[in-house]
Parts: C-alpha cells; structure tokens; sequence
C-alpha cells in the first residue's frame, strides 16, 4: 500500500508564505507524475500544479509567478512553495502521485488526505 501525507497548512496573512509537503511512503518501485490540487468549499477541485520525474512543471495561471512545485526523488517528497498569498487562495490542497508498486507493475494515482490553508486577515 502507498500513503501520501500532506504537512504545513495553516493560517496565514494575505502576502504571506508557506511551504506545503507530500511524503510518499509504502511499496513503491517508482514515482511518476506527481501534483497539487486544490478544492475550495463549494467549488470542484482543480490542478494547482504538477511536476514530472524528470522535473518538468506545469502550473494554474492562477498561482504562475507566485507558487513553486518542487520535488525530492530521493526522498519521495513533494513540495509547494506559495508566495504572496490571496484569499482566493484559501482551499484544501491534497497530494497526488502516480506510482508503481513494483517493477512492471501498473500505475496507479494515489492522493493524500489533503491539508487546509487559510488566508484570511
């Protein structure tokens, strides 16, 4: 089985920072693929941004400029850095990853349980 846990929401000012992480534990052979997303109350969730193994990114239009997605291979962790905070920005955000449990194996998309960030004065 594969976990992902989320860590470092919070409440934070508007134009303030945080540092949001994923580890993933468990049988994994490999990661491929992996991403935030983020559903604020009421709304779908959305793809806040993504990272492949090989490093390339792909962000919302929303968050470009001011959020970095980054990535440690080696420790299976994955990290958002998000910058000059907006309301707007206020949401759950999970983890997700897209992994083999062993070598051949199919892959398969686990996500975390999400952690809460709050922007708010």
């Amino acid at each position: 089985q594969v976990q992902l846990v989320e860590s470092g929401g919070g409440l934070v000012q508007p134009g303030g920072s945080l540092r949001l992480s994923c580890a993933a534990s468990g049988s994994i052979s490999s990661i491929g693929s992996m991403a935030w997303h983020r559903q604020a109350p009421g709304e779908q969730r959305e793809l806040v941004a993504s990272v492949t193994s090989s490093g390339s990114t792909n962000y919302a239009d929303s968050v470009k400029g001011r959020f970095t997605i980054s990535r440690d291979n080696a420790k299976n962790t994955l990290y958002l850095q998000m910058n000059s905070l907006k309301p707007e920005d206020t949401a759950v955000y999970y983890c997700n990853a897209f992994v083999r449990v062993y070598s051949g194996s199919p892959v398969y998309s686990y996500w975390g349980r999400g952690t809460q960030v709050t922007i708010s004065s």
